[in-house]
């Protein structure tokens, strides 16, 4: 016999195994007891005989609860029958805890009480299945670069100063100072390329905008790349490439899970570059075809950028911004200054921006100006200018906000449950 866990079974067809987890359903026929067993790895069915087992096996399958801590031992089988393609035939069983009135059950549950025993509901098969799909994208992510040449560079949570404007910070008091927590590592990693030339970083960054919207939360996961000597164009040919790799790694090592969520992978099948390519004054005139009133120069909400997903099949990328609404760093087109050198990308299906990004601007005078010109206080942001003082060169990078681009892959309704313990405006809790 051989401890194993659920993911492992196919190993061991013919042998009798012992499985470690939690009791997540059962239910019987009066001779025969079928018990549904997961141990994080996985779930399985256990089917006991009565007759084939002691008479305190049998009655402690009567004791059992939802979630009730159990060792237990069983012969594997292959059974086509079963959602996992095998099950055990159990001879023994030993009851660690019992579960009492677990709140979690089969009837429906709306959205604030299943947020509210979230650290209970991850043991369900729905968010299970999303946080492995979340799992196995990190690692397509990490594996990506890694193959690419990219040094991963952590960078700080708090912040003297704002990177993405001044309105969404969240203050904190600072040893008699003041600090603020990270919008984005991107200033750093900016630095961090002019050591190592392609870097990345990845962590939690925080957002203190007062939304509501299935798009947002105050706290997410950015997966943000810098690249020396890097433009815009090259910036999109990165950002689909990056794309491409994690969406088809998960597609092939998650079967199950989208099979759980009942996902439709069609579309994400189509996920492969080369991904189309249109200037913001192109989506505007998208916007104009389709009768939604919209005005050059305005940024796009989740309604314009649903209905410019629609057109097409694939992540597209929406590339010249008007200047004004972007960030001070944002370098301009030269051939056309009122718009920015920046790209969003948008995903299908309804889910908006994925990745926002752009070439940053390289001059130092440049930059003091835009400083300036956006309120901002110099002296924040002295390092940071060094970098255009000491060998300055053209470079790029982007974000990728990681819950909105696992809520796109697992359709689900609202990113909050693409996050083991989702941050919002109203919520902090568990």
């Amino acid at each position: 016999m051989v401890d194993a866990r659920i993911s492992e079974l196919s190993k061991h067809v013919g042998t009798k195994v012992q499985l470690k987890g939690w009791v997540h359903g059962k239910r019987s026929s009066g001779k025969i007891a079928f018990l549904q067993m997961r141990d994080g790895s996985g779930f399985v069915q256990v089917v006991y005989v009565k007759s084939n087992v002691p008479e305190a096996v049998w009655e402690g399958l009567g004791k059992l609860t939802q979630e009730t801590s159990i060792t237990l031992t069983g012969l594997v089988k292959e059974d086509t029958r079963s959602k996992g393609g095998y099950e055990l035939e159990g001879d023994s069983l030993e009851i660690l805890q019992i579960a009492q009135d677990f709140p979690i059950g089969p009837k429906e549950h709306g959205p604030d009480f299943l947020l509210s025993n979230r650290h209970l509901w991850l043991r369900s098969q729905k968010p299970h299945a999303v946080l492995r799909i979340r799992d196995r994208f990190v690692k397509a992510v990490r594996d990506f670069f890694d193959q690419d040449g990219f040094v991963l560079v952590d960078t700080p949570i708090f912040t003297p100063s704002a990177c993405e404007g001044t309105t969404t910070l969240f203050e904190t008091e600072y040893f008699g100072d003041k600090a603020y927590l990270s919008q984005s590592g991107q200033l750093y990693s900016e630095a961090s390329a002019m050591a190592f030339g392609k870097v990345y970083c990845f962590g939690p960054t925080f957002r203190a905008e007062k939304s509501k919207t299935r798009r947002h939360l105050t706290e997410f996961w950015m997966i943000e790349p810098e690249v020396a000597f890097a433009d815009l164009d090259s910036n999109m040919v990165l950002a689909e490439r990056f794309l491409e790799y994690t969406v088809q790694y998960v597609l092939k090592t998650c079967e199950k899970e989208f099979a759980t969520l009942g996902r439709d992978t069609t579309r994400l099948q189509n996920v492969k570059a080369p991904f189309p390519r249109i200037s913001y004054t192109d989506a505007v005139e998208i916007l104009k075809k389709k009768n939604i009133p919209f005005e050059w120069g305005g940024d796009f909400g989740a309604p314009e950028e649903t209905a410019i997903g629609e057109d097409f099949d694939k992540p597209v990328f929406i590339h010249r911004f008007p200047s004004k609404i972007k960030a001070f760093y944002m370098k301009h087109d030269p051939t056309n200054p009122e718009v920015a050198l920046g790209v969003d990308c948008i995903a299908p299906e309804g889910y908006g921006e994925i990745i926002g990004g752009g070439q940053r601007e390289e001059d130092l005078e440049v930059l003091r100006q835009r400083i300036a010109a956006h309120g901002l206080r110099e002296q924040d942001f002295d390092w940071y200018l060094d970098l255009r003082k000491y060998g300055s060169v053209p470079h790029a990078g982007f974000g990728l906000g990681l819950e909105r681009t696992i809520s796109w892959i697992c359709g689900l309704e609202h990113l909050r449950e693409a996050a083991a313990f989702p941050r919002m405006m109203y919520r902090i809790r568990p």
